[in-house]
């Protein structure tokens, strides 16, 4: 079988969609993948590569297709620009890419900008191959809960965008159960199937002694591992950090990058938070090794319906890890940490509930820990073991295929 990924993001910029690539790779998929320039999150393009032409190269021995993009810079301004010249781009320079390749199926990551599924649709029409859309971000609510787009005229007119893109499609699947009823309310008879994100875990014992963490040895670290946005609202962090000062041991380690990083990082500074460390970005895949070191592992989120209704990513790789979690944020997330009985769920935004949860993780018993991690190590093996998952997916490319094939005689 032959896919074509399209996706804004790939390697080296750290997505899941890298694992699930390299993942229907290793069981005889094969893969072709048209993305843009690395510039994810830092806005700058990576080193080796360049904003303007086109490039080709191999990728754990699939193809990787890139097309030129302005890099997502530190304004809105920029932002909107990223996002609408890869769908230009992907339109124009991926047609010309793509002249001779045919495909079985188009397969479209729908993180945020979501209207890069237009030249996939356009791709799936070309080929004469269904095309199918994973939903990672519901738009345009996630625009306005961020607040990068409040006007509402514009926020009706891209409403409508998202109607036709969803109505287009062959086959919808979605990261959160709670978004069936948002998407069905657009899609029409378009097919939606939940498909939950995971993670792939590595042989990470090399790569834990390749990449120290000075941070995470000794005390109680708790360790926020991911994107550190609007999104996330970690203003309740340096609250529950202030809560906690004087709790010797006990450090908040943020582990990775993000538009917020800086400010956090100022902020932490200008308040004396001396138990908040930013030691920076790890490649993923030495990320089971560092948060198997972890105290206890947070996530947070910002209380807004859309939000109620994602499941962070970060839930899957954490539940993988093995290590308690403290899931600060309401809504489908929470329910699932609270349902794998893996940690201590707090309301989004409550830094008293938040270092009241960290307090009581701290004093436990490493075995009672210890018994909190294995149930979500469990619960992560019954609903997103990797290998299970990307089976299903392989299942789906064949249902579409047949459908499309169906429907077109």
């Amino acid at each position: 079988m032959r896919i074509l990924v399209l996706s804004q993001y790939f390697w080296p910029e750290s997505f899941r969609i890298n694992e699930l690539v390299s993942a229907l790779h290793a069981k005889d998929v094969d893969v072709e993948v048209l993305t843009g320039q690395p510039n994810y999150p830092s806005g700058v393009i990576f080193e080796g590569y360049r904003s303007w032409g086109c490039g080709c190269e191999p990728f754990q021995g699939m193809t990787v297709r890139r097309v030129p993009l302005v890099p997502r810079g530190n304004s809105r301004y920029q932002l909107s620009l990223n996002y609408l010249s890869f769908i230009v781009s992907a339109f124009v320079f991926g047609t010309w890419l793509l002249r001779k390749r045919q495909f079985d199926a188009v397969f479209i990551f729908g993180a945020s900008p979501i209207l890069v599924a237009i030249p996939g649709i356009w791709f799936g029409w070309l080929k004469r191959c269904p095309t199918l859309l994973w939903v990672q971000d519901l738009w345009p609510e996630s625009l306005s809960a961020t607040g990068y787009l409040t006007h509402p005229a514009s926020l009706k007119a891209l409403g409508h965008a998202i109607r036709w893109i969803y109505q287009k499609v062959d086959m919808l699947l979605v990261q959160s159960r709670a978004f069936i009823p948002k998407v069905r309310d657009l899609s029409g008879s378009t097919p939606i199937i939940y498909y939950p994100n995971s993670f792939m875990e590595e042989d990470s014992g090399e790569i834990s002694q390749s990449v120290p963490c000075q941070e995470l040895e000794g005390g109680f670290p708790v360790v926020f591992a991911g994107n550190m946005g609007s999104a996330q609202a970690l203003e309740v962090v340096l609250e529950a950090a202030a809560l906690l000062r004087n709790f010797e041991g006990i450090r908040f380690v943020m582990v990775g990058d993000g538009s917020q990083r800086e400010w956090l990082m100022q902020q932490a500074m200008s308040q004396c938070l001396e138990n908040i460390v930013f030691p920076g970005r790890y490649p993923i895949e030495a990320m089971p090794a560092l948060m198997a070191k972890a105290g206890a592992l947070l996530v947070t989120l910002a209380d807004t319906e859309i939000f109620r209704l994602t499941i962070p990513s970060k839930i899957q790789a954490y539940l993988a890890a093995g290590r308690p979690i403290i899931a600060c944020l309401n809504g489908a997330g929470a329910d699932i940490v609270s349902e794998a009985g893996a940690g201590i769920t707090v309301p989004a935004g409550d830094a008293l509930a938040l270092s009241e949860a960290i307090r009581t993780l701290y004093f436990m018993q490493e075995s009672q820990r210890v018994e909190l991690g294995k149930r979500g190590r469990t619960y992560y093996q019954e609903h997103f073991s990797h290998d299970k998952l990307v089976d299903k997916l392989i299942d789906y490319f064949e249902e579409a295929v047949r459908s499309h094939k169906r429907a077109t005689k």
